[in-house]
């Protein structure tokens, strides 16, 4: 099969340090050519890919110099895909809406993973003039504010079987990795792990809207040795991060959609204590590869508990549950539904039209 994958322009494909859809759309690129499909990536030109890389702007938007306007990046982006769309059997974009006033008046079938909330005003609205667009949800529960739309399948993220490893021997500390915001938690993170008795160690992206927050919040609670704030890590430095921890303290505040750390952790054997919001309870299996918790009480009794659970079956879980080879599986069952062609009856498909409508 012949795809067109649109990754966003903020980051590279994957991301230099800090990024979750850019390293997603790497993983299932590089996986889908494994499997024998012609993949072509329209990405970042700093992008690295087993795929064909159609560079629509030089480098990643965040850590380019000088910043670049990202409209006129997104305008290149759009016109170097519609340029190219007659040579793909579908286009699989993962810049959210951008792409559909285009997608939808071209012949290509397409479909669209939403890695972001949908609880924000604005999005249904903007849905709303997209009735017959097939989405792909990463959760159950990011659907909920929007159930009726044209949802397709719902598809767990996936990261590569090798790319980290079980770690056996993790050394006495807990572990905060992501995104410095107030909804992600690590000044709550800060304080189970004082409740605890446990060092803990942060590594995160502090984006420029956060560094008040950050300066007057978490940068007083910072001691330099209990409490140590590593900056942003890339993926070689996450082995000896997550695969060190005794845990993963995940205790967001937000319908987080997915939340690739989790995984990431669970590839190392790491077990994750988390709080019960957005997929949470889809991706940690309580008692099984973490605890999930109501209160900063309960995860502090939580860490008491962890030496019961198995670090060799959480790692099972995850290769039985989010490797990339099942995430690209799954996606290639979503493909296969939007370009079967299907008799033609008035009001469905055009003749000679490939239908993007659910079978």
């Amino acid at each position: 099969m012949r795809v067109a994958q649109i990754a966003p322009l903020a980051e590279s494909v994957p991301p230099k340090l800090y990024g979750g859809t850019e390293r997603v759309v790497s993983w299932l690129a590089d996986e889908l050519v494994a499997l024998g499909h012609e993949v072509t990536l329209f990405a970042s030109g700093d992008s690295r890919t087993k795929a064909k890389l159609v560079p629509a702007w030089p480098r990643a938007l965040r850590l380019s110099r000088p910043r670049a306007a990202p409209a006129a990046a997104c305008a290149s982006l759009l016109e170097v895909v519609a340029e190219a769309a007659g040579d793909f059997d579908l286009i699989h974009s993962h810049v959210d809406w951008l792409h559909l006033p285009l997608l939808r008046r071209l012949r290509t079938p397409f479909l669209t993973t939403l890695h972001g909330r949908l609880d924000l005003p604005e999005v249904p609205l903007a849905m709303q003039r997209f009735p017959g667009a097939p989405f792909i949800s990463i959760s159950q529960s990011q659907r909920a504010p929007l159930p009726d739309l044209h949802w397709l399948a719902t598809i767990h993220h996936g990261m590569p079987a090798d790319l980290l490893a079980l770690s056996e021997r993790p050394e006495g500390y807990l572990a905060f990795l992501g995104r410095i915001t107030a909804e992600k938690g690590p000044d709550v993170a800060i304080r189970v792990a004082r409740a605890a008795g446990l060092p803990l160690r942060i590594a995160a992206k502090v984006p420029r809207a956060e560094n008040r927050y950050f300066n007057e919040t978490i940068k007083p609670l910072l001691d330099g040795n209990n409490v140590r704030f590593l900056g942003e890590v890339n993926d070689r430095q996450k082995q000896a991060f997550l695969g060190n921890a005794a845990a993963l303290l995940f205790p967001i505040d937000w319908p987080e959609p997915f939340g690739l750390v989790m995984i990431e952790a669970m590839a190392c054997g790491t077990p994750v204590i988390a709080w019960p919001r957005g997929s949470v309870r889809e991706v940690i299996e309580d008692g099984v590869t973490g605890f999930v918790v109501d209160s900063e009480a309960e995860a502090v009794e939580a860490i008491g508990r962890i030496g019961c659970l198995d670090r060799r079956l959480i790692r099972k879980r995850f290769e039985q549950r989010f490797t990339a080879r099942r995430m690209a599986e799954d996606y290639i069952d979503s493909y296969r539904q939007l370009t079967t062609p299907v008799p033609y009856s008035a009001g469905r498909a055009q003749p000679g039209r490939k239908s993007i409508e659910v079978l």
